[in-house]
């Protein structure tokens, strides 16, 4: 599509914009520019060819392989894009080249704009020492802690008795909590700053660290700014982030139930004053920590040179299209909004959708979305890429969506979301939509009460939901169904004879290992459902015969099958469930919770070395990042024995055992979860065939 001329002033607005970026941002970068009459420019990697954002935009670009590094964070070849599809700007999204100074530098050098500020601010304040002296400088209040460039691991373990503990170690480069590590004495902090050097440099590629003092029920707030190239500066309020699982956000809000007016004000103007430091241009976050009994005081953390993923809570109650201003900037268009233009309306919720495990320590997952079903209703947003046949891989961040509720209050806004998360539903693999939900119904939560720590602090008394008998019944019928029903009674599979038709067993066992045994008998079309105790040995056996157990118009209708296979999709009636089934296994979301039910075979059984060695399994899919013993080394219970990267995560797999490693992955390999990465042959055995 060829788009007009937008003319909004003396300077003249974008025809084409390309973004360097994918997935929900992307789509959403495309929403505002679609709205503006401005043509969009997609990029992609091989893994993205079929996404959903590359089908929006008026025209796509393949970039290279699926690895980010041969693709959205090669310069060259977005370079090279925007030369092809005639772009005169780039918005670089968030992640990958967004807070790129070599890029933005690299864009002005091309003759394209950069959608975001000077490569100088982006050095600035992506450097977290130089950006602490720089604002320290203008009045700004700075955590306590030791931030000098250069410092190696030892110079930083003297320093630390001068901060005390606990403290926190702390990347100049890059951000997202990569390379965070909290560490409450002394005998942690060498194993620390390792640790952190390594994901510091394999995340950013720079490992310098400096040291603060780890405030104590610390509160996360936020400040949105926006500054136009002729002097003005205008923040829109703040945000609320304190709800964070390994210092990643997980839920925003806007604004915090914690500022009264009087620091709203300060705070606000402490982050202008941040971005008058720098020349600021553009859209960008002063993020400030505040400590929840004291919450008068505040103290600078960094700035995020560029649109924050939480963006939409400010754009909900203040009417502001970010990406539009962020547009109109770049453009070196007069910031036509005043501070007294900015009035908070409402209070407005984001939910971040992860493709991981909150039960398992939130590993990532990841794989194919069998089907996907997104929220609607009044206040109720959702920004996305999901759809059905998405593949979600380990090579890129495992946020996928995000559902962005705005009330009139903040109890409003709140449930709406708990409404909204309930009518989420991702199949095909794991997700925190039902910890999500969960988490918001948390009293401290409720209440307002919140800080950085608390979800690790509660997280015991969340409670996962397990399948119950209704999982099972819902499990076996669909299962039922997917065998067939041919109208030829010499083809049926449903147990069809002379007479009445023959009971279907199905023994069935879910992913946390519950088991039970269905019985069904009748006909596929109106079955009659039993529903045995847990099928262990052991166990006492129990029989369910409620009136409604095999209520026939109790399941949706099938709706779709999946090429020749006996898949089909389920999709969910009000808030009762979706699902996949086939004649083996179901995975069923309801309340955002995911059951995987399989059926259970005679013949099932764990064959090979893992048999009677200790095996030790991925707990994610990703790629093998350090070995840090070699194969024969005999290592102790609890050492580690290999490291697992995925999705910008690493997870060290320790030896439950003492004995002999034999190792079943090399560095380097991808690795599927549950995929056996060793086995160690426990030192009792081995002095056995000694003797």
């Amino acid at each position: 599509m060829s788009a007009a001329v937008t003319e909004t002033g003396p300077q003249t607005m974008f025809k084409t914009v390309l973004i360097a970026n994918r997935g929900e941002i992307a789509c959403r970068v495309i929403r505002t520019l679609r709205s503006m009459g401005i043509r969009s420019v997609a990029v992609y990697s091989d893994a993205d060819a079929g996404a959903r954002h590359v089908r929006l935009a008026d025209a796509a670009v393949r970039l290279g392989p699926a690895a980010a590094a041969q693709s959205y964070l090669d310069i060259d070849a977005v370079l090279d894009a925007a030369r092809t599809t005639g772009a005169e700007a780039i918005h670089p999204g968030y992640g990958f080249l967004a807070e790129n100074a070599a890029f933005a530098q690299a864009c002005a050098d091309a003759g394209i704009v950069f959608i975001g500020p000077e490569a100088e601010s982006i050095r600035v304040m992506g450097d977290k020492i130089t950006a602490k002296n720089a604002v320290e400088a203008r009045g700004v209040p700075t955590v306590p802690g030791i931030a000098k460039p250069g410092m190696d691991n030892d110079a930083l373990a003297a320093a630390a008795p001068g901060i005390g503990y606990p403290l926190l170690i702390k990347p100049s480069a890059g951000g997202g909590g990569k390379g965070m590590h909290v560490v409450e004495s002394e005998d942690q902090l060498a194993t620390s700053l390792k640790a952190a050097r390594r994901e510091a440099a394999a995340s950013f590629g720079d490992d310098t660290l400096f040291l603060e003092r780890y405030v104590t029920t610390p509160r996360h707030i936020e400040v949105q700014v926006l500054a136009d190239a002729h002097g003005h500066v205008i923040h829109l309020g703040e945000r609320e982030c304190s709800l964070q699982r390994r210092h990643q956000k997980v839920i925003e809000e806007a604004p915090s139930p914690l500022l009264d007016e009087a620091t709203r004000a300060r705070i606000g103007e402490a982050a202008c004053e941040t971005a008058r430091s720098v020349g600021y241009r553009g859209a960008g976050t002063v993020e400030f920590i505040v400590p929840a009994d004291s919450p008068d005081e505040f103290f600078f953390m960094e700035m995020n040179t560029r649109l924050q993923v939480e963006h939409p809570v400010t754009e909900e109650i203040t009417g502001v299209d970010l990406v539009e201003q962020q547009l109109r900037i770049a453009a070196g268009k007069v910031l036509e909004l005043d501070q007294e233009d900015i009035v908070l309306d409402g209070h407005s919720i984001e939910t971040r959708i992860y493709a991981e495990d909150p039960s398992a320590g939130f590993l990532p997952t990841g794989g194919l979305v069998e089907h996907v079903r997104h929220p609607e209703g009044e206040g109720v947003r959702v920004d996305t890429a999901l759809e059905d046949g998405l593949s979600v891989s380990i090579d890129y961040d495992p946020m996928l969506a995000k559902v962005i509720t705005w009330g009139r209050d903040r109890e409003e806004a709140r449930a709406r979301m708990v409404a909204a998360l309930e009518n989420t539903a991702v199949v095909g693999f794991t997700t925190n939509v039902e910890f999500l939900r969960a988490l918001l119904e948390l009293p401290a939560v409720v209440a307002g009460d919140l800080d950085t720590g608390l979800i690790a602090r509660e997280f015991d008394s969340i409670d996962f939901a397990e399948p119950g008998e209704r999982e099972f019944r819902e499990a076996a019928l669909l299962m039922d169904a997917a065998r067939g029903s041919s109208a030829d009674p010499w083809r049926r599979r449903d147990g069809w004879r002379l007479g009445a038709p023959a009971a279907r067993r199905f023994p069935l066992v879910a992913a946390d290992g519950t088991s039970r045994t269905v019985l069904l008998s009748g006909t596929v079309d109106a079955p009659a459902v039993v529903v045995e105790g847990d099928a262990g040995p052991e166990a006492n056996t129990e029989t369910n015969t409620e009136p409604d157990a095999g209520r026939a118009g109790s399941l949706p209708a099938l709706v779709r099958r999946r090429g020749q296979d006996v898949t089909v999709t389920i999709g969910g009636v009000g808030r009762s469930f979706t699902a996949v089934v086939g004649p083996e296994g179901v995975q069923l979301t309801r309340l955002g919770a995911l059951f995987d039910i399989r059926r259970v075979h005679a013949d099932h059984s764990i064959q090979g070395e893992a048999e009677s060695n200790p095996s030790l399994a991925s707990p994610m899919p990703g790629t093998v990042l350090l070995t840090p013993v070699a194969d024969g080394d005999v290592v102790a219970e609890g050492d580690p024995v290999i490291v697992v990267e995925a999705m910008k995560m690493e997870h060290v797999i320790r030896s439950t055992v003492a004995g002999t490693v034999a190792l079943h992955a090399a560095v380097g390999d991808a690795v599927s979860r549950g995929q056996a990465l060793a086995v160690i042959t426990p030192v009792e055995h081995e002095s056995e065939e000694e003797a």
